[in-house]
């Protein structure tokens, strides 16, 4: 059974830890979101990514997907308070995204991955979504003993995730670490003519 996110610990979803860990806009840039890309945040919880994502692509596109209605709800009045109108949110199923064939150019997956029980399927479908040549961007915790975090069998190796999405037709351009806590991966998704 994969370890989910209890809307309870809806705090730790922004806070101070969280901040000097994964600084929004900093981890944003870092990860290469430009401003033509258009964004989905999936499995966005509380919008910690979406609202800075969708501040920094002006006015293209950004989606909120998560499965639970009071994580989206959280986002729309995020965005209201933030003057933003470019964020739709749309309340998912795990496995179904619910938006267009290659809708977006740059997907984000944040601490999302070890949550799903059907990891091939869901990335998958991912893919579908994704435009050719367009990126996901994944940061999760590091498979180690860390004072935060899910139970260490329930993290899944970078290196895992990787293989997964090269099987599917992804290659990686960038990994990297965010303090000692997170990985981070830089994914393409290959161009049919490639």
């Amino acid at each position: 059974m994969a370890h989910k996110f209890n809307p309870i610990n809806i705090k730790k979803l922004d806070n101070e830890w969280r901040r000097e860990n994964l600084p929004p806009v900093e981890t944003l840039e870092k990860l290469g979101l430009q401003v033509t890309d258009v964004f989905a945040d999936i499995g966005c919880g509380i919008g910690y990514f979406t609202i800075p994502a969708a501040e920094l692509i002006g006015n293209n596109i950004a989606y909120a997907l998560d499965t639970l209605p009071e994580m989206l709800a959280e986002v729309e009045l995020r965005s209201k308070t933030a003057g933003l109108n470019n964020i739709k949110t749309v309340k998912t199923a795990e496995l179904d995204l619910l938006i267009p064939d290659e809708a977006v150019s740059f997907a984000l997956l944040v601490n999302v991955i070890h949550e799903i029980v059907d990891k091939n399927q869901f990335l998958e479908e991912i893919s579908r979504i994704l435009k050719p040549g367009g990126k996901l961007a994944i940061i999760d915790w590091e498979k180690a003993q860390t004072e935060m975090g899910p139970p260490i069998d329930h993290r899944i190796d970078k290196d895992d995730v990787i293989a997964m999405l090269e099987e599917i037709g992804f290659y990686c351009q960038k990994t990297q670490s965010f303090t000692e806590n997170f990985y981070g991966l830089v994914l393409v998704k290959n161009s049919e003519e490639q």
